[in-house]
């Protein structure tokens, strides 16, 4: 696996990975016609040029050059935490999960923050989403609880925490 810094050039992979990423990670969870039909391979190419442009992310490729997933942080979005960065996103094609590549974008992200002097990070996921479980692991503490609409849906996203990030730095050799 090699992890690099995303490109213009990554778009339409990204879009892939981000749209069947969200299709198999919250079937069940979030409405299918959000999945389908409002969640496009078009619509996430555009939110990709957006991302890029005001901000960084990481790639991962598969030996093939192909995009299997990606990560992107940075500065805490809504201003009501005391924590200074945030994991906006991190998706891998299922066959790609379980693992150790997330945990790796993840060390990347609070690499990337820190270097950023940035020392805490927060992270959004879904309450039904059994990645909760990923960051938990991760040593994520509970924060707090949202109620957000997806498709007409009202879904409960949990806020994970760490007040240091430091243990998330990969060690260096």
């Amino acid at each position: 696996m090699k992890y690099r810094l995303a490109t213009n050039e990554d778009i339409p992979q990204l879009a892939k990975v981000h749209v069947d990423s969200w299709r198999t990670t919250y079937d069940g969870i979030v409405p299918q016609s959000f999945l389908y039909e409002t969640l496009t391979y078009d619509s996430l190419e555009k939110r990709w040029e957006m991302i890029l442009a005001h901000h960084q992310a990481i790639v991962v490729e598969n030996t093939e050059k192909s995009v299997v997933g990606f990560a992107s942080g940075g500065i805490e979005r809504s201003g009501k935490y005391d924590y200074e960065g945030e994991l906006y996103a991190i998706y891998l094609l299922k066959a790609y999960q379980g693992k150790g590549i997330g945990k790796k974008l993840v060390q990347m992200i609070a690499e990337q923050l820190f270097r950023e002097q940035m020392h805490s990070m927060l992270v959004w996921v879904l309450k039904d989403n059994d990645s909760k479980y990923f960051y938990e692991s991760l040593g994520g503490k509970y924060v707090d609880t949202e109620i957000i609409n997806i498709g007409g849906k009202k879904l409960t996203e949990i806020a994970y925490g760490w007040d240091s990030i430091q243990p998330l730095l990969p060690v260096k050799e």
